[in-house]
């Protein structure tokens, strides 16, 4: 019985994976080199039988198309994105998200490949809560990064916003914050720790507030 069922399920499976490549080839056809094609359906087929999403690959090698990147280095870093979407996978599991979503997924991947370590993703990951969500959170910080504000900072900067009870809005604001201070002379750390100071000095977080994410503490009685 059990081979029975193994059978079905290989039966019923293949022609979607026929399917699935089938449609990355027809995106990819004219607008990447021919021997970049099955090269991206394999890797893709790997990815997408982990559960992970497939079309941050296939605009990889696009983009590399469009840029006329050798064949070989464009299926190399359609290769790193999966590697990095597998990463962020983990390290969002790891840090409560027990199935992310494609977005949260293609965040964490943006996250590493801008320069945050896979437990900083799964801290971001694990402070992410309502009305934090944590496609924001993962996409905030990996444009600072992007900016050139350390990973460490990045981190500390937007925990800090979260513990602050500042609302996402605010989030979506920090980069454009760090590039006004840096048109403005400061470096890139040197705005990130502006910003962090400004909100830790700043009024209004309510006193029994709690970061999400973390329990809240129960006073001790005499």
């Amino acid at each position: 019985m059990l081979r029975l069922a193994l059978v079905a399920l290989v039966v019923t499976a293949f022609p979607r994976v026929l399917a699935g490549q089938a449609d990355v080839a027809a995106r990819l056809r004219g607008r990447v080199s021919p021997e970049v094609i099955p090269a991206v359906q394999s890797i893709a087929a790997t990815t997408a039988a982990r559960g992970l999403p497939v079309d941050p690959l296939i605009q990889k090698a696009i983009e590399g198309g469009a840029k006329h990147v050798p064949a070989d280095r464009v299926v190399a870093a359609v290769r790193a994105l999966a590697a990095q979407l597998d990463a962020a996978a983990g390290a969002l599991r790891d840090g409560g998200i027990g199935a992310p979503g494609a977005d949260v997924v293609e965040g964490g991947a943006y996250a590493l490949n801008a320069g945050l370590s896979a437990r900083q993703v799964q801290d971001l990951a694990r402070v992410s809560r309502a009305p934090y969500s944590p496609e924001l959170t993962l996409r905030v910080a990996a444009t600072l990064a992007a900016l050139g504000v350390p990973p460490k900072k990045t981190l500390e900067l937007v925990q800090g916003m979260i513990k602050a009870g500042r609302a996402p809005g605010d989030l979506v604001d920090l980069p454009t914050e760090v590039q006004t201070s840096v048109a403005q002379g400061a470096t890139p750390a040197q705005a990130a720790e502006g910003l962090a100071r400004g909100v830790a000095n700043a009024p209004g977080r309510q006193p029994d507030f709690t970061p999400p994410g973390q329990a809240k503490p129960h006073p001790h009685k005499p």
